[in-house]
């Protein structure tokens, strides 16, 4: 049993805000594979639910007219991984939501819940963030934008208000166009185990395929929250592939390096994740630039 005060099924995106808005104990509950486990622990204890998660408006992934992607928070893991967008230009993300727990976990669980309970864990957000995704809320005070980069204020945190309903991720065109990806998730085991490191790289190359034009770098558990970490994207990009050898990515995992701050915790020690933010640095570089139809050295 649970310890619940109310719940209530929303029809709509308003009706949800208005539901919030009645009780400071409500919170928004959509797969519920965080909350009901939080409720079943006793932190969301007493808690009121508002669920969204039959709410037509919130489901679904479509290319808009000017090319951006809008993935809606409450589709879950599965249909993002076989939906036909994300194969085409986001196949990295379909990859990183694949890894969500086991297939039970997939077809509850929704990319809104994923990026809202601010875990740097998250299998989604350090992929989301190196697209540099838009989050859309809508709340008692209209609808507002904030960059992905801008979202996690801490461990467990976010900007959302208890009364904020996220409405859509958009991704713009120029953030995905020609961008090839890989995400390596680290953990003891292959299956049903919450991330010890995970890394998100996404490679574009010149038109010859000779040169690194562009890169976007980003971790999970590599910090206190998921973010992406310039200053190994900066000692990649222009770099041409020919020159990529054993130095060069010694040099670049270096980098990569300097822009975390891994912690000491009961799952992995802070040597450990060095290790790891290194490795996975250099191996997520070396299959973005296959993927993107590149060749390297090293």
């Amino acid at each position: 049993m649970f310890d619940m005060k109310w719940f209530h099924e929303a029809s709509s995106v308003d009706d949800a805000i208005e539901w919030l808005k009645k009780d400071e104990d409500a919170e928004i509950i959509s797969g519920g594979t965080d909350v009901l486990i939080w409720m079943r622990e006793g932190k969301y204890a007493g808690k009121a639910l508002v669920s969204i998660h039959n709410i037509p408006e919130l489901k679904g992934i479509s290319l808009e007219q000017n090319g951006d992607i809008v993935i809606r928070p409450a589709t879950n893991f599965y249909n993002i991984t076989h939906n036909d967008i994300i194969q085409k230009y986001m196949k990295s993300l379909g990859e990183a939501v694949d890894m969500v727990g086991g297939p039970q976990t997939r077809w509850a669980g929704t990319i809104g819940g994923n990026i809202c309970n601010g875990a740097t864990s998250a299998e989604s957000a350090s992929t989301m963030s190196a697209f540099d995704a838009n989050i859309e809320l809508k709340g008692p005070n209209g609808i507002r934008v904030v960059p992905i980069s801008n979202w996690y204020l801490g461990p467990g945190k976010t900007v959302k208000d208890r009364c904020e309903v996220v409405t859509k991720f958009i991704i713009p065109k120029s953030n995905y166009e020609n961008f090839y990806g890989y995400y390596i998730k680290y953990g003891k085991r292959k299956a049903m185990e919450i991330t010890t490191l995970g890394c998100s790289c996404l490679v574009k190359l010149d038109d010859k395929k000779t040169k690194i034009e562009d890169i976007k770098l980003a971790y999970g558990v590599a910090n206190p929250i998921p973010k992406r970490v310039v200053e190994g994207e900066n000692f990649a990009k222009g770099k041409m592939l020919k020159d990529i050898d054993e130095q060069f990515l010694k040099e670049y995992s270096e980098a990569a390096l300097s822009g975390t701050n891994p912690r000491d915790s009961w799952r992995a020690s802070k040597d450990f994740r060095i290790q790891l933010i290194k490795e996975l640095a250099i191996r997520t570089l070396k299959e973005s630039i296959s993927r993107a139809g590149g060749k390297i050295n090293g």
